[in-house]
């Protein structure tokens, strides 16, 4: 066989036409792979940069590679049997001989030590992957890079998937104009537009634009190269119809790469027409989701639910879906730019209605399996799972509140998920959504009843009484209407709440003393029996009975630790480290302080962690560590003003931080005080926990938490009752029946 006469001995690599930006710890990962690995496939949905990061990478490692790297294309290529000739071609060899190119290439290759990039293979799959086995087995020293939107499924294939870039708000705290994706369009727009800078004027825009485009590189140089006539906010509003604005301006390019839509359109092309169903039906999820809820909404005419996993495991070879694990199982996910694609697809097909409708009923029926579940042992896992189904639920709402009949529908769901709005840190969000709902469906049902003490609820813990006090009773006026005795029982409840938020104790103590008579059989733990029980002791301390409070108490923490039950009992700590401070045991009443804010950590109840840190801050002045409380005041008011009033804005919680902060201005002065204060709010809420977890004792040593040997957290609670009952007959008589039984 003739050596080529162009041959040459450091391959066939194209020029880098344009810098490449960031992707750093990609390019570590993919070098580090192709010296584990002789075959490697990068993968990922078209436009992601697949080809560029191979180019890239391709050379980085040029020199490694004794006889080069080389580069052959399959982008055109639709003939399978044409494979093995058109890389033959790439690397250059003139064979005039009758042998197969299957003896030619292999032969050629021999002993060489060469890294071959083929580019482009997800439409010749089984070509490749059987060529790919074939050379690798009789070529020793050869490596192959290939790109494909799939695995080749060949042997000894290691895949490494090219994610979209990183937009704002991926990481917390990052700076945007460090932000790969903000880099990419700023490098882009600089080579198409010199005059442009990015600078604190147009930060916030370009980060908006990189969101809305996911990420995609192509999206992004697309949208770029429009800065030759527009400017980012006026691109940002052309946005809506993404696809028609983002035409491709090189002439040159494949015309599957002209444009967004082409480069979509050229993987939905390559999808077998139940998996285009598939995507299509996909495309009513929001963020991600799980094989269940994909089962339950796609299935139907055309579609088993059987047929469904294993079509999501194409289209996830496909990089048509993105694929994860999380704590709460493995999950999927269309990017917005394909899901607006599919939506196209399910409309055309005339199913968006029907489709949706499903995806509105699994949801509420998760939220229900959620609430049913909430007060027992899998909280936690109820708690990240709901956060994971955010985005869906999102949907599910605004389904029901946006379609005629649906919004009773949007109640069930609100109200189901109290425990989201009022333990998980979204109460703003539970507030607006259930005031629409409520606004649709005027008439007294038992869903609106529902609806009406949960906003109660919220109200309250934002510090709004007079509208939690309004909520409550029109919930109750409605309940006796529509004989909900339930929901009659829980406006009494949510009155009693805002009541202590008012500081009028006698009130409090009669409506909670009532609600906790009703539901000590325990059936209904949250929001009924054990938040009574909690707020009902903080008014025994208010009114300086702290040793009843703390008898109250013992047995609401036993009954949630028998149940497994975190999110009350961490208010039942909070509750108890009052009482004790209340009788001078400032030691105790810390160290359950400190482990109220663990077990908040896992909820992202900002509420909670606020008074928390009140209690912390009150403890750690009282034995002179003014600096560290006044850090602590400055934190807690941080956390504050991201959920709603200060304090709930009750009058008794007000007076003893306005203490604590006048304490603290004494013993520093005002600009220490201001200072430490500024200190204190700089964190985040789960780097403030964190950091005071509590890392102070009343030694001021820092001692942190007590832990057992297997390093787990020993149980702070003093003096639990030996034998856990139901809640002590002596309060029921004292409390529940105030003022001679009348409210």
């Amino acid at each position: 066989m003739a050596t080529p006469s162009g041959w040459r001995r450091d391959g066939n690599l194209p020029n880098e036409l344009t810098s490449f930006v960031g992707r750093t710890r990609l390019l570590t990962t993919l070098r580090q792979r192709l010296h584990e690995h002789r075959l490697v496939t990068v993968t990922g949905i078209g436009g992601v940069g697949k080809s560029r990061t191979a180019l890239r990478i391709a050379h980085m490692v040029r020199n490694q590679f004794k006889d080069g790297v080389w580069f052959a294309d399959l982008a055109r290529l639709q003939d399978q049997g044409m494979v093995r000739h058109t890389i033959t071609s790439a690397l250059g060899i003139a064979d005039q001989s009758p042998r197969s190119a299957d003896e030619t290439l292999v032969e050629w290759l021999g002993d060489r030590e060469i890294l071959l990039i083929i580019d482009t293979c997800e439409h010749l799959v089984d070509a490749c992957a059987a060529l790919f086995e074939d050379l690798l087995s009789n070529a020793p020293q050869l490596t192959i890079l290939a790109t494909s939107r799939q695995s080749l499924n060949a042997r000894g294939e290691h895949t490494v998937a090219i994610p979209p870039l990183a937009v704002p708000g991926d990481a917390p705290g990052e700076n945007p104009f460090t932000n790969e994706a903000v880099q990419l369009f700023a490098a882009r727009a600089g080579a198409v537009l010199p005059s442009f800078t990015l600078d604190e004027h147009n930060i916030d825009p370009v980060s908006e634009l990189c969101r809305r485009l996911d990420g995609i590189p192509l999206a992004i140089e697309l949208a770029a190269v429009r800065m030759r006539a527009l400017s980012v906010e006026q691109i940002l509003a052309l946005l809506a119809d993404r696809f028609s604005l983002l035409a491709g301006a090189s002439r040159t390019a494949l015309p599957r790469h002209q444009t967004l839509r082409a480069a979509i359109g050229w993987s939905h092309e390559l999808c077998e027409p139940a998996e285009r169903l598939l995507w299509a039906r996909l495309s009513v999820f929001a963020g991600d989701f799980e094989l269940d809820a994909a089962r339950y909404v796609c299935a139907g005419d055309n579609l088993s639910a059987e047929e469904i996993m294993d079509l999501i495991s194409s289209l996830v070879e496909k990089s048509i879906l993105l694929s994860d694990g999380t704590p709460s199982g493995h999950r999927y996910r269309l990017i917005d730019t394909l899901r607006q694609y599919g939506e196209e697809w399910l409309e055309k097909l005339g199913e968006t209605d029907a489709v949706r409708e499903r995806h509105r009923d699994y949801y509420l029926q998760l939220a229900m399996r959620g609430e049913d579940a909430w007060s027992g042992p899998r909280q936690v896992y109820w708690y990240v799972r709901m956060r994971h189904e955010h985005d869906n639920v999102r949907v599910a709402l605004d389904y029901c509140l946006n379609r005629p009949g649906e919004a009773t529908a949007g109640l069930q769901l609100l109200s189901s998920l109290w425990f989201m709005w009022v333990a998980c840190g979204l109460a703003r969000e539970g507030r607006l959504y259930l005031e629409k709902a409520l606004s649709l469906v005027p008439n007294p049902s038992s869903e609106r009843c529902k609806a009406l003490w949960v906003l109660s609820y919220i109200h309250s813990g934002q510090g709004n009484t007079t509208g939690a006090v309004e909520a409550a009773e029109q919930c109750s006026s409605d309940a006796v209407r529509v004989g909900d005795s339930g929901a009659v029982i829980l406006a009494t409840k949510m009155l009693g709440t805002a009541a202590v938020l008012q500081n009028d104790l006698q009130k409090a103590s009669a409506l909670l003393g009532v609600a906790i008579e009703f539901h000590k059989s325990g059936r209904e733990l949250n929001p009924g029996l054990l938040p009574s029980i909690v707020e009902l002791s903080l008014v025994l301390t208010m009114q300086n009975e702290p040793v009843e409070a703390e008898a109250l108490l013992q047995d609401c923490i036993s009954v949630c630790t028998q149940r497994g039950e975190l999110w009350l009992r961490s208010y039942a700590l909070y509750a108890l480290a009052m009482a004790q401070m209340a009788t001078g045991r400032s030691a105790e009443a810390l160290d359950n302080a400190q482990e109220a804010l663990r077990l908040k950590r896992y909820f992202h109840d900002v509420l909670g962690i606020g008074l928390a840190i009140e209690i912390v801050a009150r403890l750690v002045l009282d034995t002179g560590q003014a600096e560290v409380a006044a850090r602590l005041l400055g934190a807690g008011q941080q956390n504050w003003r991201t959920f709603g009033m200060p304090q709930m804005n009750s009058p008794f919680f007000n007076a003893e931080h306005d203490r604590c902060v006048k304490e603290c201005k004494r013993i520093l002065g005002e600009p220490a005080l201001l200072v430490q204060h500024a200190r204190g709010s700089e964190p985040g809420v789960a780097l403030l926990v964190d950091l005071f977890d509590v890392r102070v004792d009343l030694a001021g040593e820092g001692a942190g938490q007590r832990r057992n040997p297997e390093g787990e957290p020993v149980e702070p609670v003093r003096s639990w009752s030996s034998h856990p009952s139901s809640m002590p007959e002596r309060y029921m008589i004292s409390h529940i029946r105030a003022n001679n039984g009348r409210l």
